[in-house]
């Protein structure tokens, strides 16, 4: 492999926009909504909550497309934060894409495409008389071993597709888009349609408990939602794979996030239409069910079961493609500079850093096996607001350190805007530690786990510099 070979610059504009969709709308369109309902216990503070989160998510992109605009370029937020803040911090933002954040992601997609592919076919059992075997109280291997395996077989083979080529990966991420579309919309029209619908009820705002929506709940809620909105960040990590980026990227961020929340609300209008609140707080309580099969069951009978059941596979194959075509690029940077594993840094005939998609790959495979859909994603989102929080204080600080570079964006609404973003994430990070502290003591342990590897990779740097500097 060539160390000349450098990343093309292949991408325009329709297909940042793709890409920053594609990597948002996932298995959180579809099942997001139930977990809400058993937390917040009224359908208008549902609706209410997936508002706040796209207005939230909204900002956030604004802000990040400020500083992309500023510093667009390979790898992201990694990029980005050596120069708003240290190398040590980039570095554990870098560490916990890989430890956490974007491998349980799509460990996440994948188990989703599993269980989906599962209710159409029925996946035949294997290990079954392995599954009791644990670590501690929440890593069961073997449990749902079928699906484990065939969300891991999925993992592998994507990671394959993608190391062909980026115009591939993008090419088959347009195509799952458009049919994702398609199906979601018909849900939309015939469901809003329907004789069943009620749309007096989605603004009811009185709770099936005795006890008023706290702002506790609401934070709490929010993760679920965030997690249908995660996802948009990782258009920076494509950044030196784009055509004029530093105009590109901004744009196509803010149009990308726009259209998702209008189809977000649509959506989940729609099922609050079809199922009354209790129905949801019982299908949450279930783990078995997902919302949006129980609503196309009410206006389709059981060929919507199928129908939805196709359509959460097909768009949680594109999300998981989408996540694995971008998430590898972060570490291929750091690998690039010596602050990683140094075969990650190398690229294919393809120009597609292929080892970096390995690792991944295997990475993820073992989250697959580690716990359940929605233990993933609150650790997720626990850990990526930290990082959204970040980008957004570094709004400020580059205003501060660099006022006269040229920015092709300016966030609208600043001060005020990136302020509300900063202390939201600041709101939601204690909020997490009360109300889910085993996701959040796991994701902070896998995040600082990069603590003594930057030690080490900082070491090996400084000992090759040394030895450069002697031969010189």
């Amino acid at each position: 492999m060539s160390e000349g070979r450098q990343l093309n610059r292949s991408l325009g504009l329709s297909m940042v926009i793709v890409v920053a969709i594609s990597n948002i709308i996932g298995s959180g369109i579809y099942k997001k909504i139930a977990p809400m309902a058993g937390v917040l216990h009224s359908s208008g503070w549902v609706l209410l909550c997936w508002v706040f989160g796209g207005l939230i998510s909204l900002f956030g992109a604004l802000c990040n497309a400020e500083v992309a605009g500023l510093l667009a370029d390979t790898g992201g937020e990694y990029v980005y934060y050596k120069k708003i803040y240290n190398r040590f911090f980039s570095f554990i933002f870098g560490w916990s894409l890989f430890a956490v954040i974007q491998t349980a992601a799509i460990s996440s997609l994948a188990y989703i495409f599993a269980q989906s592919v599962n209710h159409l076919i029925q996946l035949p059992p294997l290990l079954e008389s392995a599954a009791s075997l644990h670590l501690g109280s929440w890593f069961y291997p073997f449990a749902d071993f079928n699906i484990k395996l065939f969300a891991i077989i999925l993992i592998l083979l994507l990671t394959w597709i993608n190391s062909r080529g980026i115009k591939t990966g993008a090419g088959l991420s347009t195509a799952i888009l458009i049919f994702v579309f398609l199906g979601i919309f018909s849900i939309i029209l015939f469901g809003l349609a329907s004789r069943e619908s009620n749309l007096s009820r989605v603004l009811n705002f009185q709770t099936t408990g005795s006890n008023p929506v706290g702002l506790s709940a609401v934070f709490t809620a929010m993760l679920a939602a965030f997690w249908a909105y995660q996802g948009w960040a990782v258009v920076g990590y494509i950044g030196g794979e784009v055509k004029s980026a530093k105009k590109n990227i901004p744009l196509g961020l803010s149009i990308g996030v726009t259209i998702v929340i209008i189809v977000y609300l649509l959506v989940n209008t729609t099922y609050l239409s079809l199922l009354p609140i209790s129905n949801l707080e019982k299908i949450y309580q279930s783990q078995n069910s997902i919302a949006a099969v129980e609503a196309a069951r009410v206006f389709w009978g059981n060929a919507g079961v199928i129908f939805i059941s196709l359509l959460i596979a097909l768009t949680t194959l594109g999300s998981a493609h989408a996540t694995i075509l971008v998430s590898c690029r972060p570490y291929y940077a750091m690998a690039k500079e010596g602050y990683f594993f140094s075969k990650i840094g190398k690229l294919n005939k393809a120009h597609v850093p292929s080892n970096s998609l390995w690792l991944q790959g295997i990475w993820a495979s073992v989250l697959v096996l580690s716990g359940s859909f929605d233990q993933l994603t609150d650790m997720i989102i626990f850990a990526v607001f930290i990082y959204y929080g970040a980008t957004t204080l570094g709004v400020f600080i580059l205003r501060w350190k660099m006022p006269d570079a040229p920015r092709p964006y300016k966030v609208w609404g600043y001060p005020f805007i990136p302020a509300i973003v900063v202390v939201f994430s600041m709101f939601l990070f204690i909020n997490t530690f009360f109300a889910r502290p085993r996701e959040a003591l796991i994701g902070t342990i896998l995040m600082l786990t990069g603590v003594p590897f930057y030690y080490w990779f900082r070491q090996k740097q400084k000992k090759l510099e040394g030895e450069i500097l002697l031969h010189s």
